[in-house]
């Protein structure tokens, strides 16, 4: 018989059945996430979703595509906008027209209305510090403009003649301010239409409306915030790239009439302004 002791193996401790459910619990859980991460994985990463938002449309029209980008019912972002504090010129009054910056934007799962116009209005205040422009009034001839212009190579003559109207206390009479008041858009203003009775008339009203008529894009901006020197007064876009800009009333209505002459003809002119461009 050997003097060497034997070492005496004790059992270890066992699962209850509580532990071992849980373990099994745990494990389920596990082979779940897999089946729903994996084919994530091995897909690689997603491209996120985005939101465009076109120089020169209203505020209107961009809750429109928040509220679908976003999947949310209709006039969702439209009474965020009214409830968000966003980062505004206190000439604006809450209403963030003019300030909703044409671009690009990121659409994320925990993307809401409010921080998605919060983005847009804040892009905006970059924009217009880096190109130095300050003044709400200068954002508000950048939305006429951008209304008006055939073409951006216009935009700095529009802006001088809005620029020269006011300085010479003359009526805008922008159709576009009109097209804004009773929420369309169309090259034809009647004499019933410039009868209306709307701050935004300003063929009725001197001087800019109150807000701006939608949000400009860069060009707009830089042209009102520097337009070029010129005696202009009025202009009519004939056709598409002849938009004909004059300081004399009489020529103003010669080129008026070759307008009204190409829309009876089947032709696409454009918007006028200062003395009635598509009457």
């Amino acid at each position: 018989m050997s003097d060497v002791p034997h070492t005496v193996r004790r059992p270890g401790p066992r699962l209850s059945r509580t532990g071992r459910l849980l373990l099994v619990a745990v494990l389920l859980v596990l082979v779940v996430l897999a089946v729903l991460l994996l084919p994530r994985l091995l897909r690689g990463p997603q491209p996120e979703q985005t939101l465009t938002v076109p120089e020169g449309q209203r505020a209107t029209q961009i809750y429109a595509a928040a509220d679908k980008a976003l999947h949310l019912p209709a006039g969702s972002t439209a009474k965020a906008a009214k409830r968000a504090h966003l980062p505004l010129p206190a000439e604006a009054k809450g209403n963030p027209e003019g300030y909703l910056f044409p671009a690009t934007y990121p659409i994320s799962s925990d993307t809401t209305p409010a921080s998605l116009l919060s983005y847009m209005v804040k892009t905006a205040k970059q924009r217009l510090a880096a190109d130095g422009i300050h003044s709400y009034r200068t954002v508000l001839i950048a939305s006429i403009v951008q209304a008006e212009a055939d073409r951006p190579a216009d935009m700095g003559k529009v802006a001088r003649v809005i620029d020269n109207r006011l300085a010479h206390h003359m009526p805008l009479q922008m159709d576009s301010t009109i097209n804004y008041a009773l929420g369309r858009s169309t090259l034809h203003t009647s004499h019933a239409d410039t009868r209306t009775k709307s701050p935004y008339n300003t063929y009725r009203y001197p001087g800019l409306p109150p807000t701006p008529i939608d949000n400009p894009g860069a060009d707009a901006l830089k042209a009102a915030g520097a337009p070029p020197a010129g005696d202009w007064l009025y202009f009519v876009t004939v056709k598409p790239g002849d938009t004909r800009f004059t300081a004399d009333y009489q020529e103003h209505l010669r080129n008026v009439r070759e307008f009204n002459a190409q829309q009876r003809s089947g032709g696409s002119g454009g918007s006028g302004g200062g003395g009635g461009g598509g009457s």
